[in-house]
């Protein structure tokens, strides 16, 4: 039996695999990351005193979690990119007939996924293909965003958990997303020195937390948890303001000065900065889902700004549009790590049924019940910690770069915009300015472009779409891809490392 490739080693694909397995159903786990966890779960190198992950209140789940591909049905693909998925056409004789992207398509086919790793490039045949890929910060361009200091939540916390660093203080978080308050926790206890802690919204008034007493049951321990952050900080002489937000970073070769504003009523910045001395700028205004596999394997997707963008639609248990290839987690809608873990559950019953194995009438019941328990805490996170829209619209001047990989500024892609008035997708602009051409293929700059295109034409998101993508959905060079083979087998564990 071919196994089953998933990829993503975080909640989503650690879940799904352990279903997989319990059905005896083999598993090809990939992940960029050397060890399994995901962002939320990240293990510091093994040859690490005490190389083990931290585990928060509510999520101490994670521990047996992360232990998953040591069993011997599961092969871990660790330090090993997926760079895309293939599709061969197939004649009643097996016999090869056409290769090319992953799509919709009818009659007999192979599935395949092409990997890199520390061993090549190579097209591994799949019995079905899980996307569970993930989520990445959000980029929020601002004057001074590209200046070295200035990095993302996650990237603060990947150095904290992964290799304990902390990046040089004084420290300033800037964002709307409650990961702010624990990514900011994290660095105090690991000996960082933090000055300030910026928060677009305020805390909750009666209403809001009226609504989002659902959220409650079970989560007690994670909101005292967060709490004793709060409280934490404070003791540590944190400051932290609220319904503020950094509107720019300045310093000659690296970030040596922040710039810090009230949000006026509407949520924009009341134009009467101070300045504050940092060495580091910490960002976190929320996430965006992974969905460039995704995209490559010609899934559907929607546009959903609550869930963080474009997420991929599947039929409530993880069957996309696209044949043999299934979703969970943050590609669905960026709903936090217990969601991915209840959805990688459900994706992977789906798979099972659609292989012919047996799934029982209570494993549906069990796995739908958990994923509708997710749901009504991650709703009422992203109900109360969206950004303000017209924040992300105030802070990009002319001169701040949007496209960092091509250098497009946002003076240049308006002014491509108004040279262009046919000019409705984003994929339009892209041609033209090459905003989204870079090595990262608009993973940072896309949902800037789409904004800017909106205000000026009067569209939807929905309506000015998304750039295409195409194999390999990440850099890698030319020659690995000249020495791509063919193994119609899946590696034995411990065969991709």
């Amino acid at each position: 039996m071919k196994a089953v490739t998933i990829v993503g080693a975080g909640p989503a694909g650690l879940a799904a695999a352990a279903v997989l397995d319990a059905h005896d159903v083999p598993v090809l786990l990939v992940d960029e990351q050397p060890r399994p966890g995901g962002q939320i779960f990240r293990q510091p190198p093994a040859s690490f005193p005490g190389a083990e992950a931290a585990y928060t209140a509510g999520y101490g789940w994670g521990r047996d979690l992360v232990t998953v591909p040591e069993r011997p049905g599961i092969a871990f693909a660790g330090s090993t990119t997926a760079l895309g998925v293939l599709h061969e056409r197939v004649d009643e004789g097996g016999h090869g007939l056409v290769a090319g992207p992953a799509g919709p398509r009818t009659g007999p086919d192979r599935l395949s996924v092409v990997l890199r790793g520390p061993d090549g490039v190579r097209s591994y045949e799949t019995a079905a293909l899980l996307v569970a890929t993930g989520a990445y910060d959000m980029p929020v361009p601002m004057p001074g965003w590209t200046l070295p200091g200035v990095v993302m939540a996650g990237a603060a916390q990947a150095m904290v958990k992964s290799q304990k660093m902390v990046p040089p203080g004084p420290i300033v978080l800037s964002g709307a997303h409650p990961l702010l308050l624990v990514a900011a926790d994290q660095l105090v206890r690991s000996g960082a020195e933090i000055s300030e802690l910026v928060l677009t919204r305020g805390l909750p008034g009666p209403r809001e937390a009226w609504a989002a007493l659902p959220a409650v049951p079970g989560h007690v321990a994670m909101l005292a948890e967060l709490g004793a952050s709060v409280a934490r900080l404070l003791r540590a002489g944190v400051r932290i303001r609220t319904r503020s937000t950094v509107v720019g970073a300045t310093g000659a070769d690296r970030v040596q000065a922040v710039q810090i504003d009230r949000l006026d009523p509407h949520g924009q910045p009341a134009g009467r900065p101070r300045t504050v001395d940092a060495a580091t700028l910490v960002l976190g205004y929320g996430f965006q889902p992974s969905t460039e596999l995704a995209r490559q394997a010609r899934c559907r997707l929607h546009h959903d700004a609550m869930a963080g963008g474009w997420v991929v639609d599947h039929d409530g248990t993880g069957r996309t549009t696209a044949p043999g290839v299934y979703v969970a987690g943050e590609p669905t809608g960026v709903a936090g790590a217990e969601a991915s873990r209840a959805e990688g559950v459900l994706a992977a019953l789906s798979i099972v049924a659609d292989l012919g194995g047996a799934v029982s009438a209570r494993q549906w019941r069990d796995a739908r019940r958990g994923v509708r328990a997710a749901a009504r805490f991650s709703r009422v996170v992203q109900e109360l910690f969206q950004v303000p829209p017209a924040l992300l619209d105030a802070l990009a001047t002319e001169e701040t770069v949007v496209c960092r990989c091509e250098l497009v500024s946002a003076g240049k892609l308006q002014s491509t915009l108004d040279r262009n008035p046919q000019m409705s997708t984003v994929s339009a602009v892209k041609l033209e300015c090459r905003a989204g051409m870079g090595p990262c293929q608009g993973r940072y700059c896309e949902a800037s472009v789409s904004r800017a295109l909106c205000a000026a034409r009067g569209r939807r998101p929905d309506q000015a779409g998304y750039a295409a993508a195409h194999l390999p959905i990440k850099p890698v060079p030319v020659s690995d891809l000249a020495t791509l083979t063919t193994d119609p087998d899946a590696p034995a564990s411990g065969g991709v490392r």
